[in-house]
Order: structure tokens, then C-alpha cells, then sequence
């Protein structure tokens, strides 16, 4: 489903992804892993065509998408979901919604919107209160939800659990499995180690802007040597 092969990308003379090689197959998790400023959002801002790549090569269900518009790659069914909500504030909760399905979904907008209140039954009682008013927790399902309304192929959560408590840091990664238990293709990219490779089937581990460490999430998980080195565990 998507193949990257020999990414290289970055911001003005400083290059930050060094060759990266990835796949993400229909209907699997895939994590991402590692420390904070190893090259994990920058990855998905190539990946969504927010920045150029500089080298390599990236196909999205057999297509390349390198150098597209972001809007060309959401229409084509890969979804970002960035670190930090980025929510429309001032807005309803069913409008923020609602404007997840702009580019793409517009056709199943209502049965769309009934299935993620169906996810999210807190949404559905805050469906009228402004985004801004809404808890961390709340936020981050708005922003998978309003993700979800594209009817994505492949949907890339970045950091969905940051900045959320324990007890809401479980809930989050249940709801991800839920989301792909419905057969749909997940990037998670994240630095909870621990309750990633217990959700995902595979795993990659970046270090300074190259993946250092890929495999099955169960090996990774079981190996403490590169847990230590490359995750700090």
C-alpha cells in the first residue's frame, strides 16, 4: 500500500530524513518509533507532501506521490492526522467534523458522522460545543475523527497519545485497534514504546533520520538490547 524507498527530505541546508525505507501493507499496523527530533514528523510531513523530498521515492497504492499537492495524496486516501490536534477551535465539534470529508468522503458524510459518534459517543453528546472547549482527550478523538470523515485508505496518527493521561493513553490505543479491527491501515508514529509494539505487527525504529531497526513488533519488544540503545527502555 505505501513504499518508501531512499526518502531523503528536510528544512532549508539542514537534511533530516537520510534514506528511509518503509512499507506499510493494507490492513496492518505499523509503528513508528523513536525519541523526540529523530525525524518522525518530518517523515509525515513528506509523506503528506507538506514538504518536498530531496531523494528516494514514495508510491501510495502503486502510484508515486513524491511532489504531488497535499490535496492531490488526501484524495488519493492517505490521511494525516498531525501531532498536536490542530483542531479548528472556534468551530462545533460536527463542523470540524464535517470538514474532514471536504476533499474527500463528501458522498458518505452522514454515514461517516453516525460511525464516528458511533467511535466516539463523546463527540456525539459535544457535537454542537466548540472544538476549544473540549478536554485533551476529547481533542484528540475530534482530530482522528475528523481524519476518519475522508474515509482514508491508509491513516498516519502522529503522536495521538501525547500529552494525554495514563488512563486516557489506554483508551486511545483501544480506540486505534477498533479503528483497525474495520480493516484499515494504520501508521502510528509515536514515542510510547511499550503499548505500540503492543498494538502494531510491525515495527521501524529511526535514529538521526534513518530507520536503524525493523522487524516484527513482538521481536523488537523482546529484545532489550535495542530497546536500550535506540528507545531508551
Amino acid at each position: 500500500m505505501l513504499e518508501v524507498r531512499g526518502l531523503v527530505a528536510g528544512y532549508g541546508a539542514t537534511e533530516v530524513l537520510r534514506g528511509i525505507d518503509l512499507d506499510v501493507a493494507p490492513g496492518e499496523i505499523v509503528a513508528v518509533l523513536g525519541a523526540n527530533g529523530v525525524g518522525k514528523t518530518t517523515l509525515n510531513r513528506a509523506l503528506s507532501g507538506l514538504i518536498p523530498s530531496r531523494a528516494g521515492s514514495i508510491r501510495f497504492l502503486g502510484e508515486a506521490i513524491a511532489g504531488r499537492k497535499p490535496a492531490e495524496i488526501v484524495s488519493a486516501g492517505l490521511i494525516h492526522v498531525p501531532e498536536g490536534r490542530r483542531i479548528f477551535p472556534n468551530m462545533s465539534v460536527r463542523d470540524n467534523l464535517v470538514l474532514g470529508s471536504y476533499r474527500r468522503g463528501k458522498a458518505d458524510r452522514e454515514t461517516n458522522l453516525e460511525r464516528i459518534f458511533a467511535l466516539f459517543p463523546r463527540l456525539r453528546e459535544r457535537m454542537a460545543q466548540s472544538a476549544g472547549t473540549l478536554s485533551g482527550g476529547e481533542q484528540q478523538m475530534l482530530a482522528i475523527g475528523r481524519g476518519l470523515m475522508g474515509n482514508p485508505r491508509l491513516i498516519i496518527l502522529d503522536e495521538p497519545s501525547l500529552g494525554l493521561s495514563p488512563l486516557l493513553v489506554e483508551e486511545m490505543f483501544g480506540l486505534i485497534a477498533r479503528i483497525a479491527a474495520e480493516g484499515l491501515a494504520v501508521m502510528l508514529v509515536e514515542q510510547n514504546v511499550v503499548q505500540s509494539l503492543e498494538l502494531a505487527g510491525r515495527a521501524y525504529v529511526m535514529e538521526n533520520g534513518r530507520i536503524v531497526v525493523a522487524g516484527s513488533a513482538a521481536e523488537i519488544a523482546a529484545n532489550p538490547a535495542l530497546k536500550h540503545a535506540y528507545l531508551g527502555l
